[in-house]
């Protein structure tokens, strides 16, 4: 894709959306560790369910380390793969408080050495929690940079140097963002809503969807007779 159309595209997703951000609840990088950690192969709306009860009884790593894994574990048990995330929160937290005074650090390779927490991770946490200008590529993020012809590669790191490569440095700040929130409500997997998206002329996306057609009252009533 030419510069031009990727700048045109997140100006568009911009003004559409000028303060972009993750939909986990959080108020401290820590809340935002623990709820990404949670966060995969898990949707943010069950995440939050969870972080809500967990985080008004414990939301320090000294808390959480004094629930241990059997205190943990009934706060994010309706969350998938909830055994072994609860294993790597604790360990986490104990990492945080022998090695970084219970804070979270603001080093990729910190972050990335904590039970649990992958290149993915490291990058939310770096640029929502600290305005890091950098992107975490995830389904949503991997789907849309493909299908629209932003950035292609066959794996996750492939498209996130990409997008770092070729979009404009005043949009890294929440490219991610807009491009999460785009892949889960417009440019979604199983068929995208080309109709109602505002980037459509832009996408390179071959295979647009058509709006769908909409039956007239008569026509219904004929149908069922």
């Amino acid at each position: 894709m030419n510069p031009r159309r990727t700048r045109a595209i997140f100006e568009r997703l911009r003004s559409r959306n000028p303060h972009p951000t993750t939909e986990l609840e959080y108020s401290t990088p820590f809340e935002l560790l623990v709820a990404v950690i949670l966060s995969a192969q898990a949707t943010d709306k069950s995440v939050n369910v969870a972080t809500r009860r967990l985080f008004r009884d414990a939301n320090t790593p000294q808390a959480i380390l004094a629930l241990g894994v059997e205190g943990l574990t009934p706060y994010v048990k309706s969350i998938g793969l909830y055994q072994g995330k609860a294993k790597n929160i604790v360990a986490t937290c104990r990492r945080l408080i022998e090695e970084h005074g219970g804070a979270v650090p603001e080093d990729r390779s910190a972050l990335e050495s904590l039970p649990g927490v992958g290149r993915k991770t490291a990058n939310v946490i770096l640029n929502t929690a600290f305005g890091h200008p950098t992107l975490a590529v995830d389904t949503h993020v991997f789907r849309v940079a493909n299908r629209t012809g932003l950035a292609h590669g066959a794996d996750v790191r492939a498209v996130e140097d990409e997008l770092l490569k070729h979009v404009p440095a005043e949009f890294l700040r929440d490219a991610h963002h807009w491009l999460i929130l785009h892949g889960r409500y417009v440019c979604k997997a199983r068929q995208p809503d080309c109709p109602t998206c505002p980037i459509a002329d832009l996408c390179e996306y071959e295979e647009k969807t058509a709006p769908q057609a909409v039956a007239s009252p008569r026509a219904s009533r004929a149908k069922r007779r």
